[in-house]
């Protein structure tokens, strides 16, 4: 029996949906179910079922109501730095060591010479965390820069290299420099500013906070 252009637009407004459910960002899932509600109320509607096109417009009503405030809420970031044995961090790297390693390309997280150590707070609550060692003298290695899956939306990245220039320029270093091997991390680092280049024959990602 042959599917009509109608029937394949109600499956795939379905995948759609059900693909928003997956999402770890709240972000993300607004606006790809956002797409499949639209989809299913432009199904509703050409199938003469007004319950289902009425339903679905109204779900895209409350998409773009949250996603308005999404965009106007005004966010607030704080730094929280640590000291050299804190139990929740050890906690916290191991709760998330798998998506770490996968994220990474790194099984084990050395923090014992690390030099800046920081919790990065997102409206009170434990985002992510920033590790550097020593470089040299004017330069920091970003041995991790990690984001908990639901904040991943380069926000967390914006506010750590453009908003804390400061802190770091004043305890002495002015690049930061990270070696990664891995796709996602590596497009990271370029969509905050970090640049390709060679280091005693290593590949590596560099950014001047000049």
């Amino acid at each position: 029996m042959s599917i009509n252009w109608l029937e394949w637009l109600g499956y795939l407004a379905s995948l759609i949906v059900l693909i928003s459910l997956i999402m770890s960002s709240i972000k993300r899932l607004r606006w790809i179910n956002l797409i499949g509600s639209f989809m299913f109320a432009l199904y509703g509607f050409l199938l003469g079922s007004l319950p289902v096109g009425i339903m679905n417009s109204s779900i895209v009503i409350i998409n773009v109501f949250y996603l308005i405030n999404i965009y106007r809420s005004t966010e607030f970031f704080k730094t929280l730095h640590l000291g050299r044995d804190s139990e929740y961090l050890k906690y916290f790297l191991d709760y998330y060591k798998e998506d770490i390693t996968k994220y990474t390309d790194r099984s084990e997280i050395d923090i014992s010479d690390s030099v800046v150590k920081f919790f990065i707070l997102r409206n009170m609550v434990v985002a992510g965390v920033f590790i550097c060692s020593k470089y040299n003298d004017d330069t920091l290695n970003v041995e991790l820069d990690f984001v908990t899956p639901e904040y991943r939306d380069f926000k967390i990245g914006a506010y750590i290299f453009k908003n804390t220039k400061e802190y770091f320029n004043e305890i002495g270093y002015k690049n930061f420099i990270c070696f990664s091997t891995n796709p996602e991390h590596i497009n990271y680092l370029r969509k905050m500013g970090f640049e390709e280049k060679v280091t005693k024959g290593s590949k590596c990602f560099v950014k001047s906070l000049k």
